[in-house]
């Protein structure tokens, strides 16, 4: 395991910044979902914006901060299952923690998440840290070699059709302007799919 790396006094300055940024940013997409978002909140956001852009370059590079800030799971604590039952609740628990996430968040930030192309959603990246469909990816691996569970496609086949399945939901959330039932149609999605993948 990697030790972490200390920051320097400039580095922390910087990131508590872009801290401050991306939580003002929230309220800024919250207030534009509004009726209330009027010219005169736009003039008086202009500062803001410059020194928003200063620290995010383009639009893509706030987005992606969001993206890197969603909340993590570290597959290795998750309890091996049971049976498949437990395999899929714990599947499902992986990414209703990422829904109260997305919630937490303006539906319109989201909505621009899901329109561009951005480096975090993009599935031939993979890092080390735990964002929930690597969780999932290496939760499968261990219940597969505790032989906890079987599986009738690879596992490249299924976090790819549950990357698609989750984005859809995200989707379908943003673009109906947050109101829909997030939690249930992200359960009843991955739950329908999650029987079709293992093998009884």
């Amino acid at each position: 395991m990697k030790e972490p790396v200390e920051l320097s006094k400039q580095q922390r300055k910087s990131k508590e910044t872009k801290e401050r940024i991306f939580q003002a940013a929230n309220v800024f997409y919250k207030k534009a979902a509004t009726k209330n978002f009027h010219k005169k909140y736009l003039r008086g956001s202009r500062r803001f914006q410059r020194k928003l852009y200063h620290h995010f370059k383009t639009k893509d590079d706030l987005l992606s901060y969001y993206i890197e800030d969603q909340p993590s799971i570290d597959p290795d604590r998750l309890e091996l299952p049971k049976n498949k039952e437990d395999a899929k609740e714990t599947i499902i628990h992986v990414y209703l923690n990422y829904v109260k996430y997305c919630k937490e968040l303006a539906w319109n930030l989201w909505r621009d998440i899901t329109l561009r192309t951005i480096r975090p959603l993009n599935p031939t990246i993979r890092t080390e840290r735990p964002y929930p469909i690597v969780t999932v990816q290496h939760y499968l691996e261990r219940a597969l070699e505790a032989n906890a569970i079987q599986l009738n496609l690879k596992i490249e086949e299924i976090t790819t059709d549950i990357r698609m399945i989750v984005i859809g939901n995200v989707f379908e959330w943003a673009m109906r302007n947050g109101d829909a039932d997030f939690e249930g149609n992200m359960r009843r999605s991955l739950s329908h799919y999650l029987d079709s993948i293992f093998v009884v």
